[in-house]
């Protein structure tokens, strides 16, 4: 079993130790030692990092045994390796049982780490104290960090929550350790009951939360800095709630600072006049959307008118009945190339290939209501040869992706829809 000193000292940042075990697995290390500061991946909160010896530690695992294993990556700094002795997985290893190595901690991962985490059980606590709600659960991950709720909170409540948080990190209160046993625990008001017996370590916030945990966390309430709430979501029944604390706050501040004036000096308003003036910028794009969409339809009628005046006279597929056949490529977009293609075939009598100027092209075929042509087989008959996908129904389908020259592509299209003569 290790010693875990981060228990009783989570501030410590280097140690000495000795190797237990040591397997090698491909390229990694799994490292036990009879003691350590190395925090492993436990009740949400991510494990620690740092160097042990000469390599890097990419990973730290709570085993079933009690022990703590260290993963390490053997080819990031040389290390203790015998060349002589090599075999199949590369060097034999001369780390043996009793080998002492020097452990450093990867200080601003673990003090972020303790910021989160003692502002999850105040953040926790306050919903508790305040409202009676219980927190579920809780994750601490790389950018923020989630509790959540038994049930769905008002915005209202989420701040009043928040506020009293935040007075009881700025009153700067002791944040104490305790161990003590399960009879003793279950006669002291613990904010959650304890999922397992023994020997149980507490963390105390003086005067507010006391809760059983095994996570790392800062000395006074002062360390966590500022717990803010950034989001809030509705999840299984409850509420997730996304919150930041310390550092990563001060982070998440910065980057809306930085966002908040590149818009205002985009658009020259006030900080406070930005939600009216985005509102109104979408308003404006609306109408500006509507007038092309009319200016468009406009257009694709007269487009229409001239492209139905070219049409060639062919018999089609499977009947040979006669149809008028228009082989186009035009400089559009999807919605461009089925706006004129509907525009030609609300005529009777017309069959309508469309294609896109750009590469890889967007196809549209189609055909007017008194003809008796299946769009979508003809389409499906120039992606099976050109590449691409699509789809649509009988009188009219469009894809995208094929990769051709537009003649090869009409010739085939011909071909598809035109009966031999």
């Amino acid at each position: 079993m290790t010693d875990r000193l981060y228990y009783t000292d989570p501030y410590l940042q280097t140690f000495d130790a000795t190797v237990e075990t040591a397997e090698r697995r491909g390229d990694r290390l799994l490292v036990t030692l009879d003691r350590t500061a190395f925090y492993p991946t436990s009740g949400g909160q991510p494990f620690d990092t740092g160097t042990l010896g000469a390599w890097s530690v990419v990973d730290v695992i709570d085993q079933d045994d009690g022990s703590i294993a260290h993963v390490v990556e053997i080819g990031s700094r040389p290390g203790p390796l015998d060349p002589a002795s090599a075999g199949p997985e590369g060097p034999a290893l001369r780390l043996e049982r009793r080998t002492r190595l020097h452990g450093i901690i990867d200080w601003p991962r673990r003090f972020d780490h303790m910021q989160q985490h003692t502002g999850q059980h105040v953040l926790s606590a306050a919903f508790d104290r305040v409202f009676g709600v219980r927190t579920v659960s809780f994750h601490l991950g790389a950018a923020a960090s989630t509790i959540d709720l038994a049930r769905e909170m008002m915005p209202a409540e989420i701040a009043a929550a928040e506020a009293e948080a935040n007075r009881i990190v700025w009153e700067d209160r002791p944040v104490a350790i305790r161990f003590v046993s399960a009879e003793d625990a279950a006669t002291l008001p613990l904010r959650k009951e304890p999922v397992r017996g023994g020997t149980l370590r507490l963390i105390d916030v003086e005067g507010f939360d006391l809760s059983a945990c095994g996570g790392t966390h800062v000395a006074r309430t002062g360390g966590i800095g500022v717990v803010a709430v950034a989001s809030w979501e509705r999840f299984k029944g409850g509420q997730r709630i996304e919150f930041l604390c310390g550092g990563r706050a001060l982070g998440r501040f910065r980057s809306l600072r930085e966002t908040t004036t590149a818009s205002v000096r985009l658009l020259s308003v006030l900080p406070e006049e930005l939600p009216a003036s985005i509102e109104r910028l979408q308003a404006e794009a609306k109408d500006q959307q509507r007038a092309i969409a009319a200016l468009q339809t406009e257009l694709s009628r007269f487009r229409a008118e001239e492209l139905a005046a070219g049409a060639a006279q062919v018999r089609l597929r499977p009947d040979a009945t006669e149809a008028r056949l228009v082989l186009r490529a035009v400089d559009a977009d999807a919605n461009g190339l089925k706006a004129l293609a509907s525009a030609i075939t609300a005529k009777p009598g017309f069959v309508v290939v469309l294609l896109s100027a750009s590469t890889p092209a967007l196809v549209v075929v189609a055909r007017s209501a008194d003809v008796s042509l299946a769009a979508h087989q003809a389409l499906s008959a120039l992606t099976t040869k050109f590449g691409g996908r699509g789809g649509g129904k009988p009188e009219l389908a469009q894809g995208g992706g094929l990769e051709a020259p537009a003649q090869a592509i009409f010739d085939a299209a011909r071909a598809a829809i035109v009966a031999s003569s």
